[in-house]
């Protein structure tokens, strides 16, 4: 019994090793590796002002936004910058969080894409990493953080639990689960709709 009982301590910290290196090497690579395309998650549009004043400082860099302010608008903030239109990509495919980088993983691994400046709101970061490295690791794309500050209370951690098991779905078949939502308790539910509707509010729409 006590030698069973070494045995599950030593395979615990086996484990809480392996983890906390594996955390160590992640972050020891989004540092050393240059990040070749800024991916600005839509659903509050400071994201995308903040994301053009990063390329004007970036000039090697361009941008993806995934579903972020109707097309006419992106180009305006983006060209209020002096930002070249041929530098930024609007892609309007992502329904929610997770599928902002489903969509997207692929093509940006097929262009050799190794590493981005994942650009979102300060209360939506901790679940957007967790859908990143999830995602975005599977193809070996490493991510470096950038917080936009903003006005809106942090999410709760089941939405980081709930999307992180949808991002092991779909590595596991190909989908990501996203009519699951709608059989959760509220608390499990997206917070992003108040900012898109502050977001409609400066467009006047």
């Amino acid at each position: 019994m006590v030698k069973r009982r070494k045995q599950k301590r030593w395979l615990v910290l086996l484990l809480l090793l392996f983890f906390a290196g594996w955390g160590s090497y992640k972050q020891l690579r989004s540092w050393l590796v240059q990040p070749e395309t800024v991916l600005v998650l839509g659903g509050a549009e400071e994201r995308e002002h903040y994301a053009a004043k990063l390329a004007k400082q970036e000039p090697d860099v361009n941008v993806v936004v995934s579903s972020g302010s109707p097309e006419w608008y992106a180009k305006k903030i983006f060209e209020q910058e002096g930002i070249e239109r041929d530098r930024v990509y609007l892609d309007y495919r992502a329904q929610d969080t997770v599928t902002n980088f489903t969509t997207l993983v692929d093509d940006l691994k097929a262009q050799e894409i190794d590493s981005v400046y994942l650009v979102t709101s300060e209360n939506h970061m901790t679940r957007a990493r967790v859908i990143g490295e999830i995602v975005f690791g599977s193809r070996g794309i490493t991510l470096k953080p950038i917080a936009v500050p903003t006005e809106f209370p942090d999410e709760s951690w089941q939405k980081s639990v709930r999307d992180g098991a949808r991002s092991l779905l779909w590595l596991t078949t190909g989908r990501t689960g996203s009519s699951f939502r709608d059989h959760l308790p509220r608390r499990f539910h997206s917070s992003e709709v108040p900012e898109l509707e502050h977001r409609a509010e400066q467009l006047g729409h």
